[in-house]
């Protein structure tokens, strides 16, 4: 009986730890899913200087032993602008689908002469990331439910701004370069914007930064218009930079949770 009592007890610890190490948190959402097709163009002043494609694939990825939405960010000039400053970069992030979390990031930049390519698995179990890039490789710890750049986007997304109030800073931790930085955004209501498929209404978003930035004019320098629907797509961006501004603009999209409602 004695032998038995134990062995129930070292089960008991066995599963307990197992689910403390394997819980994530759970988030609601119904802004996004596989099949999203997003396609935007940059202006500098009356240039077409870029654009920017963002695809959620129609298929779920199996990563870490968790499913995963697998997303695409690609970006390149155009143009003059491409003989000036080349770019081709490539963001690639797997988002679990229940706690909207990164299990793995990939990067690849080709900005002129410039060369980066970076793997990064996250642990959320041990709160750590492993970044490989070509030849060198490093383990960092990390805060729980860190995010990378595209991850912190898209959980955005799933947050209910009807709860959040004017001028109020969400913050969203995320692990980009080796580094850990503290993602900002403040609420700034909403509002109309005018867009090539007509007028719709907005929430508007500013990402903090920080302050005495040498590329950008002021904290609130860009300024984020995102669908005011279950989707939450940004619609419109615009960038003040100390020299000229930027508008990035939606030209296309597909897959959406619901059409948006332009009048």
């Amino acid at each position: 009986m004695k032998k038995v009592i134990i062995g129930i007890s070292i089960a008991f610890f066995l599963c307990t730890g197992f689910i403390a190490l394997n819980s994530y948190r759970r988030v609601v959402n119904n802004s996004f899913g596989p099949g999203e097709h997003l396609e935007y163009r940059v202006h500098y002043g009356f240039i077409n200087a870029a654009e920017a494609i963002i695809d959620v694939s129609p298929s779920l990825y199996k990563v870490n032993e968790r499913p995963c939405y697998r997303v695409n960010v690609d970006a390149r000039t155009l143009g003059a602008f491409d003989l000036v400053t080349r770019i081709r970069d490539t963001w690639r992030s797997y988002i679990d689908t229940s706690a909207i979390l990164p299990q793995k990031f990939y990067t690849s930049l080709q900005e002129n002469k410039y060369r980066k390519e970076e793997n990064v698995t996250f642990n959320h179990a041990t709160n750590t990331v492993k970044a490989e890039e070509r030849k060198e490789k490093g383990v960092f710890k990390v805060p729980d439910n860190v995010h990378d750049l595209i991850s912190g986007y898209y959980f955005l997304r799933t947050i209910d701004f009807s709860h959040v109030s004017n001028g109020q800073v969400i913050e969203v931790p995320a692990f980009y370069d080796d580094t850990v930085y503290n993602m900002k955004v403040r609420f700034r209501g909403k509002d109309v914007v005018k867009t090539k498929f007509g007028k719709i209404n907005v929430i508007k978003l500013n990402p903090v930064l920080p302050p005495g930035n040498a590329l950008f004019k002021e904290e609130e320098s860009i300024r984020i218009f995102v669908s005011d629907d279950v989707n939450k797509v940004p619609v419109k961006v615009e960038v003040d930079f100390w020299v000229g501004a930027m508008v990035m603009d939606l030209r296309n999209n597909g897959g959406l949770k619901q059409p948006l409602k332009f009048y």
